[in-house]
């Protein structure tokens, strides 16, 4: 509004002084003072049509964004779930947010029951020099009970990508899921991939997540889409609902997964095994489970008959590793743009070839 009337106001006061510069030379212009009064006129009144039309266009877009966050906003009420207008740096550990400046997550609706999902639209800026680019993605993000390995789903059937990953990270699966997917896994990590993926499991993602790239991280699933998730479009909306529910009855199983690269090491010392108590404290010796003998010395200085018949203390075996997953398999390795490199390199090499050839030249030509 501010800059509006500031601009009303320099060009009003622009025309003002044209104005009064026509009366004063009008003598001596004659019958020119007219003409050059209406070619004088004419820019100012289409910067003044541009200004009042660029006002009207600018109250009717600021409009239409209330109404829609109002509609988003009821919409989110009647399905149970919050409405967050916009959100700077959003706190989640997918690839996409860590990306650019900027970063924003708008229109966003977040549902707490039977776990924590969020749907929105995200935008960042990348600079490359003087020229600046808006990316735009769609998104779902779903909280997991345990952090799982980093694992990414490029999808074939977008136009959309991650990054590049080191190509022995990429692990095929059985049936027509690499036609869809390209799964990336950390290296040693194959077989917990295929835990997580089986069957069933891809089954799901194939008939409902095809159009997405698909990143776990830490303990989140992302969905990725380059349009809008969040959208005023009912279909749109029982689109992802039903996305949703395909995919959600099917992260309990992920949640039994743990990662055996956590479990302790054997104390070399200490045999393990199933069973068995733990040595009591000084001066007794192990009765039985749970039970202590008083360490008396045997007649003639030998070993009490307890302490001889008593078993050898044996550690207890972990039945399995605390949610978790081992430094290896918390990020994929980046893998390197080879064809990016070898286009800078032949551009490098081209130019000192030409600027040798600029300096030799000259000698050629004495010769």
């Amino acid at each position: 509004m501010v800059v509006y009337i500031v601009m009303l106001v320099l060009i009003g006061g622009f025309a003002l002084v044209g104005l009064v510069l026509l009366i004063v030379f009008a003598s001596v212009l004659k019958e020119g003072a007219i003409v050059i009064g209406i070619l004088f006129a004419f820019p100012v009144l289409l910067c003044v049509g541009v200004i009042v039309g660029a006002f009207f266009f600018g109250l009717r877009g600021d409009r239409l964004a209330q109404e829609r966050r109002w509609r988003l906003a009821r919409f989110a009420q009647a399905v149970s779930m919050e409405y967050v207008p916009s959100i700077s740096q959003p706190p989640l550990s997918g690839s996409i947010f860590q990306r650019g400046s900027g970063r924003t997550a708008v229109d966003v609706l977040r549902g707490r029951e039977p776990r924590f999902v969020e749907v929105g639209n995200y935008h960042y800026t990348v600079s490359n020099g003087k020229n600046q680019t808006t990316v735009r993605w769609g998104y779902i993000a779903i909280k997991l009970n345990v952090p799982l390995p980093h694992i990414v789903l490029d999808a074939s059937g977008n136009n959309i990508s991650l990054g590049t990953f080191d190509r022995d990270q990429h692990l095929s699966l059985e049936g027509d899921f690499d036609r869809y997917f390209r799964l990336y896994c950390p290296q040693g990590y194959e077989r917990d991939a295929l835990y997580l993926f089986t069957p069933d499991v891809m089954a799901r993602f194939i008939d409902n997540a095809a159009v997405f790239d698909v990143e776990i991280i830490d303990d989140w699933l992302f969905l990725y889409s380059s349009g809008d998730m969040s959208t005023l479009d009912p279909g749109r909306w029982a689109w992802t609902f039903a996305l949703l529910s395909a995919l959600l009855d099917k992260l309990a199983q992920w949640e039994r997964w743990r990662d055996d690269r956590l479990l302790p090491a054997p104390d070399p010392g200490v045999p393990w095994g199933p069973g068995a108590g733990a040595p009591g404290p000084p001066g007794q010796a192990v009765a039985g489970p749970g039970a202590f003998a008083p360490s008396i010395p045997a007649p003639g200085g030998g070993m009490p008959a307890a302490v001889a018949s008593a078993p050898v203390p044996v550690a207890p075996l972990p039945l399995s590793a605390p949610p978790g997953v081992a430094p290896p398999g918390r990020r994929l390795r980046r893998g390197v743009p080879w064809l990016v490199l070898g286009i800078i390199g032949g551009v490098f090499a081209l130019g000192f070839v030409l600027i040798g050839g600029v300096m030799l030249l000259p000698l050629l030509l004495m010769r």
